[in-house]
């Protein structure tokens, strides 16, 4: 199927192995799911059907989930639009991204944690499960959540950028891998920066081009980083033309490589770590 089978396949975009082996699911158009892969069986956790202070979620996105599996923090990226038009909750680049959440599978109670976030995406627990850090892929910065806080409290994680950050996963040095879906040119030109401030012209685009279209424009530029558990950059990899991998949207660390998904490519790639 294509972009336009995508609310009936549903698109699953965040998994994590929990105890027992079991998976924890993000389909970015059903909720969250627990499967278990030796016997087939599938459990739904939290359907977009279900309303959370009043909301039903529109765009479930990543998850990540505590080490003994009671707690699963998720996003939904929007209250607008879907996965399948992406493009444009970049392009527009509000704060519609409603949620940063946390679901309890004892109580099976959802909570709000954040919310008026811009294009909330990847999330990872930090080592010691005490903060939660948040990807806001429009603005190219990450925030953390800390459990007590209110609701909304954050601090900033990484600001700036190089490039708007993906998914986000644990590196074997106590760090953070981090995919950038695309990369913000310095020096030269970037889209995406040159439209943040020009209303007008984002609604030509969305007026005169398809998505299609307006990926042509995006440098098919790979790139991606390893952070220190402090958020300081301590290795990057590129791929400046794509040729191996475009549009990379996560990088999973395991036994000394580094497997490298993308939200356009239909393969996954694999990178040895001992030898780069």
């Amino acid at each position: 199927g294509g972009r336009e089978d995508e609310s009936t396949c549903g698109r699953p975009l965040g998994m994590r192995v929990g105890p027992n082996n079991t998976l924890f699911v993000a389909d970015a158009y059903y909720g969250l799911y627990e499967v278990h892969p030796d016997t087939g069986e599938v459990k739904m956790l939290v359907s977009t059907k279900t309303l959370i202070e009043g909301q039903k979620l529109s765009f479930v996105n990543d998850l990540t989930v505590t080490r003994d599996g009671r707690k699963i923090y998720f996003t939904d990226s929007s209250s607008k639009w879907q996965r399948q038009d992406y493009l444009f909750l970049i392009m527009e680049g509000t704060d519609d991204g409603r949620h940063l959440l946390e679901y309890d599978t004892v109580t099976k109670e959802v909570k709000v944690l954040m919310v008026e976030l811009r294009f909330p995406n990847g999330v990872q627990l930090s080592p010691a499960e005490d903060f939660v850090l948040v990807q806001e892929t429009t603005l190219a910065r990450i925030r953390y959540y800390v459990s007590g806080l209110m609701k909304g409290g954050a601090d900033m994680f990484v600001e700036n950028m190089p490039g708007l950050p993906d998914n986000i996963r644990p590196s074997s040095s106590g760090g953070y891998w981090v995919a950038m879906a695309a990369v913000r040119s310095n020096p030269g030109f970037s889209l995406l920066d040159f439209l943040s401030e020009k209303t007008w012209i984002k609604r030509m685009i969305f007026k005169l081009l398809s998505q299609e279209t307006v990926m042509k424009f995006v440098p098919k530029y790979s790139l991606v980083v390893e952070l220190s558990e402090t958020g300081s950059y301590k290795r990057s990899f590129h791929d400046p033309n794509g040729v191996k991998l475009a549009y990379i949207s996560e990088a999973h660390e395991h036994n000394g490589h580094l497997y490298l998904g993308s939200f356009r490519s239909p393969y996954i790639g694999r990178l040895d770590l001992q030898h780069v």
